[in-house]
């Protein structure tokens, strides 16, 4: 039996290659998803895994959208019900079909989500290499805040500081210099990433055109910079004091953007055990999409158009 099917399974692959080099797309597509229930009742994950990204890869090289997107879904229905680890390899993968399909496809953002869960295991927020992946596409498709969205949780801060500066320089007023930087490091700063938080800092003070500061410590060009750095500094010493102290003197930077406290009290929470009562905020305003829920709360909007929030800056998508 076993002979026969495979017989049979290599006679689907001959009619497969035939269909997609006479330009038979619908039929191509039809017949890799025989392959896909075959080879999954097979439990034949390997080969299935490989053909279902072929397949996929190269419909949407084709610009055959729907099918393509359809294949790269079973890609990651298998890969999770392979229980495969996520690894440099697949995640590779999910990114070269991602940046493949047409952001207008509503399914490509299915696909995201249900890349991301598959990547999580250890990772609750999925996957740090998912995420930068993810971020490098939508950076080049110029959607900065979806960027800004997955940069977070990439553990990238140099890349991540690289895009800011040029959101900045491309899209923010001269008066936002310091707030592209200050959010991004008050939001990783709050998913307890210091390291992240300094990579992203040094680099965007060293690297920015207007700035290009390589001290690692102040003066740097506006207080609100000087506060970001004493405050990484509070956290890395475990001053609660301290960082209660910057709160008071740096009162008037951070009343620049009304989410600084906020982030400052979820930093204080996560760093030093300081529980501030919370305001049920935006109540009445549904926070859509599964892939938010999956990665968190740290966005404070739900629509591509600008980082700084407070700031009259331009749409940035």
């Amino acid at each position: 039996m076993a002979a026969r099917g495979e017989r049979g399974a290599l006679r689907v692959l001959e009619k497969l290659e035939m269909s997609v080099n006479s330009g038979q797309y619908y039929e191509a597509h039809q017949m890799y998803r025989t392959l896909y229930f075959r080879y999954l009742s097979q439990r034949k994950y390997t080969d299935l895994l490989n053909l279902l990204n072929k397949g996929a890869t190269l419909l949407l090289q084709y610009d055959q959208q729907g099918s393509g997107t359809d294949l790269a879904l079973l890609f990651i229905d298998v890969l999770t019900k392979s229980e495969t680890k996520p690894n440099e390899e697949w995640i590779n993968k999910i990114g070269d079909l991602f940046e493949m399909m047409n952001p207008g496809i509503p399914e490509r953002e299915m696909f995201l989500t249900n890349a991301v869960k598959w990547s999580m295991d250890n990772n609750k927020k999925g996957h740090p290499l998912l995420h930068k992946r993810v971020a490098e596409v939508y950076w080049k498709q110029k959607k900065f805040t979806s960027a800004h969205r997955h940069f977070l949780h990439s553990n990238d801060g140099v890349a991540y500081a690289n895009m800011l500066i040029e959101m900045h320089t491309t899209k923010g007023l001269k008066s936002e210099i310091d707030m592209f930087i200050a959010q991004a490091v008050l939001q990783i700063l709050g998913l307890k990433n210091l390291q992240m938080a300094l990579d992203a800092f040094y680099k965007y003070v060293s690297s920015h055109p207007k700035i290009r500061n390589n001290k690692r410590k102040p003066p740097y060009l506006t207080p609100l910079l000087n506060f970001l750095w004493f405050l990484m500094f509070a956290i890395e010493e475990k001053h609660a004091t301290q960082f209660k102290l910057l709160r008071e003197i740096y009162a008037k930077s951070i009343k620049r953007d009304p989410f600084y406290s906020e982030y400052l009290d979820n930093i204080g929470r996560v760093w030093f055990g300081i529980e501030i009562p919370q305001i049920n905020r935006n109540s009445n305003t549904p926070f859509g999409g599964l892939l938010k829920s999956i990665i968190g709360d740290v966005d404070s909007s739900d629509d591509e158009d600008y980082l700084d929030q407070s700031a009259p800056a331009p749409d940035l998508d």
